[in-house]
């Protein structure tokens, strides 16, 4: 920051809410969370979070914008879309701003807006994030893992699917309603996942990262003249500035599920990253779920880092 910048600072902090952000506002939150990515070295608002910023009002997501001056010193973001869960919240303060209580303004006005019924992401679970959900009353909820392994000299057994099973390409437009069943199928103990829309899903088809050829589909041939039913998907993701690669996201339909068709779908985006040149795969998957962590053990993945959800006492 300049030193003009630094004294416009010294104004009243005031915080904003607000269901949509202008084109002028989205840019602003953007840049504070590109600064503060590249000082921490992780994003503070989850994929889902960026692409909420833009593309008009979302039902149920809320933006909370802490001004100090006319500097835009925070921001917030609270989504109340789970009929059971309480509200979930991700926050970042600009790192030249942190230190003067700003963090615990936006918690606290987070805490506020949700009736004190909260849920917050602490990305990558650092100490001052720690810290400030100590402050507000939080206890530690969830642990979500993130998962690495090298892809140079990748040796996998050929993956071996189920009987009757074959795998091709997603085609947009084709496979959308599709995948959306499945997907909330396979992840309906999972509201963040399982909840996704079209809308959810035609954003993601819109970033420069889509790929179709990188995205699997599991189908199980029907008996006559059934039409093949959608079983399992692999969808990769290519991080290009990080040339990592992601298992973003996997999933098999329950009553398919311990046929091996999970671990040969992830054999099979592991062998196309490493077809690209990545050096490197990567992966989320939640502390608690044994299996999956068994599996993606096996395969050569190791915990990279940690990112962590706290909540009020419920």
């Amino acid at each position: 920051m300049t030193s003009d910048d630094t004294a416009r600072t010294a104004g009243t902090r005031s915080i904003e809410t607000v269901t949509t952000l202008s084109p002028d506002q989205a840019e602003a939150v953007l840049a504070l969370l590109a600064e503060a990515a590249r000082v921490d070295g992780q994003q503070a608002v989850s994929e889902q979070g960026r692409l909420q910023l833009r593309g008009g009002e979302r039902e149920g997501v809320t933006h909370l914008l802490l001004m100090v001056g006319d500097i835009l010193a925070g921001y917030a973001q609270l989504e109340d879309t789970d009929p059971v869960e309480a509200p979930a919240a991700e926050l970042v303060v600009h790192p030249s701003l942190r230190g003067h209580g700003h963090g615990r303004a936006l918690g606290s006005a987070l805490l506020a807006a949700s009736g004190k019924r909260l849920r917050v992401w602490a990305h990558g679970g650092h100490s001052a994030a720690r810290h400030l959900a100590q402050v507000l009353g939080l206890t530690l909820f969830r642990e979500l893992r993130q998962l690495r392994r090298p892809l140079t000299d990748l040796d996998l057994p050929e993956p071996k699917l189920p009987d009757g099973v074959t795998v091709r390409a997603f085609v947009p437009g084709q496979d959308d309603a599709a995948w959306l069943a499945v997907n909330a199928e396979a992840f309906a103990h999972h509201p963040e996942q399982g909840s996704l829309t079209q809308r959810d899903l035609d954003d993601r088809k819109a970033e420069p990262w889509f790929d179709p050829q990188g995205f699997f589909l599991a189908e199980r041939s029907g008996e006559g003249a059934e039409v093949a039913r959608l079983i399992g998907f692999h969808w990769t993701k290519v991080h290009a500035r990080e040339q990592i690669g992601e298992v973003y996201v996997l999933g098999v339909r329950p009553g398919v599920q311990g046929g091996g068709l999970g671990r040969a779908l992830t054999t099979i985006g592991l062998r196309h990253l490493a077809a690209q040149g990545l050096p490197t795969a990567m992966l989320y998957v939640d502390a608690d779920n044994k299996a999956a962590l068994t599996v993606y053990e096996r395969l050569g993945f190791l915990t990279h880092e940690t990112d962590l959800m706290y909540r009020t006492e419920t």
